[in-house]
């Protein structure tokens, strides 16, 4: 059998006991490494994420794609990563929380579950803070737990020191019975960047090549990458039910040809790659903007506004003034807006963080007042009770949330309308979301493509009718 057919990519996903235990650290210090070599790492994040899958991106020097057997399908999951990573000389899966850790006591959509569904199996990632032989014993119980989940092997984080490691390696090698790969000493000062809502993003962080070099270098150093490749074969019984989705890697047929533009700046920066791919598939040309820089707003049928972090850039947004009044005048007329979380709070009146005010677009008449903790976490569910300019009623889409502003409505001459009944989640306020106003959808769900097939060729057929209308108004 070719060794480039899907049961020979070799896989590996990091996972551990809990968030915060290393494992991104390890994913990316591996990742870089290898990549360093001239290997070819495609970057898989498990769960909802976009900050931890762009550092995989750039860590690798590939795409990071999304696995989540919430967001899409079985079928679809295992079809996209066979697809992307085809002919890799390694996938590198970074889990999510605990490894057991699901949205029920099943464990429903946990790492484990999606290691078995792709047939990985797992290095595990343990945090040995003030902690030496009872490591073994939290070990053997994850083995004991869920006897089919395959740990191949262990890497220590937060090590003190040589006598600290030789404890540990003892331990775990005589009562779990399970190799220890390596260990990242304990570092002085954290490599990732932190702040108010966790890990500063790649594409902000001016130090983030440097950053992610000194991971290799550890890696390197510390970690047998040698034999993390021999033990990657993929479960010899992997997946022998499971059919490649032919959606996840078929190119659908041109729908027309349309220019969509894409916020993406230091204030809006989340979008899935299978999302804006959904949408290039289809016939569409993506046109990047810069809503912090960018004074005016280029010839376009249609606007995709991602989430963020338009607080952090809030200054920048309301000054800019030229670029709001062209957009707002293109949203008067009627042009279609997808926008997500961020993108929703940007087309809002204010946004209100630490005691100040900043004028956004000001099209919906709602504050965004940002708080300390979050409003919104998690998966989201949300079904239509009325039409939108991208979804019919009916239609159901499935999602995730993670929000930290309280929506307020400012009481002025606002006719937007909301859409979408909340079944999971917390949206504006818990009952509902979906806000629509002229061609206008803002949510709070963030979707993934892969998990809503009609919404690349929703988001064409809108914007092919503006076209049309603005084509018939120029005659």
């Amino acid at each position: 059998m070719s060794k480039n057919s899907k049961e020979f990519i070799p896989r590996l996903t990091f996972a551990a006991l809990r968030g915060g235990s290393g494992k991104t650290i390890a994913s990316l210090g591996v990742a870089r490494a290898l990549a360093r070599r001239g290997q070819k790492i495609t970057v898989f994040k498990k769960g909802p994420d976009y900050i931890d899958a762009a550092w995989l991106s750039q860590a690798a020097g590939t795409p990071c794609y999304n696995l989540d057997a919430f967001l899409m399908s079985r079928q679809t999951l295992t079809g996209s990563f066979y697809h992307r990573a085809a002919c890799s000389d390694l996938a590198v899966i970074e889990g999510n929380r605990g490894l057991f850790d699901g949205v029920d006591i099943k464990g429903a959509f946990s790492t484990a579950q999606l290691a078995g569904m792709l047939g990985s199996r797992i290095i595990l990632v343990v945090d040995c803070t003030k902690v030496t032989r009872t490591a073994a014993a939290m070990i053997k119980g994850c083995m004991d737990f869920e006897p089919d989940v395959s740990i191949a092997g262990i890497i220590l984080n937060r090590v003190a020191g040589r006598r600290h490691e030789s404890i540990l390696r003892g331990a775990i090698e005589e009562y779990a019975g399970i190799p220890v790969l390596g260990k990242i000493p304990r570092l002085k000062q954290d490599p990732l960047p932190m702040r108010h809502l966790g890990l500063t993003p790649a594409f902000e962080y001016r130090g983030s090549e440097k950053a992610l070099d000194m991971l290799a270098d550890i890696a390197e150093d510390n970690i047998q990458l040698h034999r993390l490749k021999e033990i990657a074969a993929p479960l010899a019984d992997c997946n022998q039910q499971v059919k490649d989705d032919k959606a996840s890697r078929e190119i659908p047929a041109p729908m027309g040809s349309v220019k969509i533009g894409v916020i993406r700046d230091a204030a809006f920066q989340f979008y899935y790659p299978e999302n804006l791919e959904a949408l290039e598939k289809r016939g569409a040309e993506l046109l990047f903007l810069n809503a912090v820089s960018d004074s005016q707003v280029p010839d376009i049928h249609g606007l995709y506004i991602g989430g963020g972090f338009p607080e952090t850039q809030a200054q920048h947004l309301e000054a800019n003034m030229e670029l709001k009044h062209g957009l707002r005048k293109l949203i008067e007329s009627g042009l279609p807006v997808y926008a997500e979380c961020g993108g929703l709070m940007y087309l809002g009146r204010n946004l209100l963080w630490k005691d100040k005010k900043y004028q956004m677009l000001g099209v919906l008449e709602w504050d965004f007042v940002l708080k300390r903790r979050p409003v919104g976490h998690g998966y989201s569910v949300l079904s239509f009770s009325d039409s939108s300019p991208f979804f019919k009623k009916g239609d159901v889409i499935k999602g995730h949330e993670f929000h930290y502003s309280l929506p307020v409505p400012t009481g002025g001459s606002d006719n937007a309308r909301f859409c979408c009944q909340v079944q999971r989640g917390h949206g504006f306020d818990g009952r509902v979301d979906g806000i629509s106003y002229r061609n206008i959808f803002g949510t709070y769900t963030h979707i993934h493509a892969l998990g809503n097939g009609k919404w690349g060729e929703n988001m064409i057929r809108a914007c092919m009718k503006y076209k049309k209308r603005q084509g018939d108004k120029a005659r």
